[in-house]
């Protein structure tokens, strides 16, 4: 089972945030950023330090992949 830790979540919502800056008068987070700040805040609520990746919902998942493959050079 793999899982990501809260250092993970918090550098892949970085890069999501500093590819796609917030938007509008409200600051609203980009589609990506916005999905795993979910799992992010509550990884910090719980107290916990990783999440595997079975628990994230469908969109967190694929702005995680999304991340994990543009930060390794992976291209699909």
């Amino acid at each position: 089972m793999a899982v990501i830790t809260i250092s993970e979540l918090e550098a892949a919502i970085n890069f999501w945030r500093s590819r796609s800056p917030s938007e509008g008068d409200e600051l609203r987070l980009c589609k990506e950023a916005s999905a795993l700040s979910k799992p992010y805040a509550l990884l910090i609520v719980q107290r916990q330090s990783d999440v595997p990746t079975e628990r994230l919902d469908a969109d967190a998942r694929a702005a995680w992949e999304a991340y994990w493959r543009l930060k390794n050079g992976i291209h699909r």
